[in-house]
């Protein structure tokens, strides 16, 4: 059976309650699990111990992030709970960057342990979606991809592969919720369940 692995890297602040991450949290874990799969989640806010994130990761086919975009990246507890859990899994997650003093083809990043894992992400954001995908506007262009390149990559130096990244836009401005959840359920059945 596989097993999803859901990681809330929202945290209540300022402003910002975190609600709409954890909606969609739970209807990650409600539609995975209507589809037969199981699920095991970690709330960073609520805390983790580090061992154990470890073997939630370890024994997950798919990691699903969900968190808001703050300051063009991921929250401060995300980040922390990456270098925390990551960098105690060396030896499991990775066994180094990849290189050989003695094989030059060995090549930097190519020294994850995860092969065969996948990553998804499930990002909220207040810019709306042309900020992200007109060439004039704020991001250039690029897209999400572009704004989230060093979250992927650090998953990439772990071995794992992505899965296409699910993006609520104008989530403050012009939020519409039931919208978003209906989005996002199609995003996980076309992406996880339908693949």
């Amino acid at each position: 059976m596989t097993h999803i692995h859901l990681i809330n890297g929202a945290k209540p602040f300022a402003h910002s309650a975190g609600k709409l991450n954890q909606t969609l949290q739970n209807l990650a874990a409600t539609c995975l699990q209507e589809h037969g799969l199981s699920v095991s989640q970690t709330v960073i806010d609520e805390g983790y111990d580090v061992e154990s994130e470890i073997r939630a990761i370890q024994k997950a086919d798919i990691v699903i992030y969900q968190f808001p975009g703050w300051w063009m990246g991921t929250p401060w507890p995300l980040k922390k709970y990456m270098d925390e859990v990551f960098t105690q899994a060396h030896g499991l997650f990775y066994s180094n960057d990849g290189r050989s003093r003695h094989d030059p083809s060995k090549r930097y990043g190519s020294g994850g342990l995860l092969q065969g894992k996948r990553f998804m992400v499930s990002t909220t954001w207040n810019a709306p979606l042309e900020a992200f995908e007109d060439r004039d506007q704020f991001f250039g262009g690029g897209g999400i991809d572009a704004v989230l390149f060093p979250f992927y990559r650090a998953h990439a130096f772990l071995g794992m592969d992505r899965l296409p990244t699910f993006l609520a836009t104008d989530v403050m401005k012009n939020p519409d919720v039931p919208a978003m959840e209906a989005a996002y359920r199609r995003h996980i059945e076309q992406v996880i369940i339908m693949a």
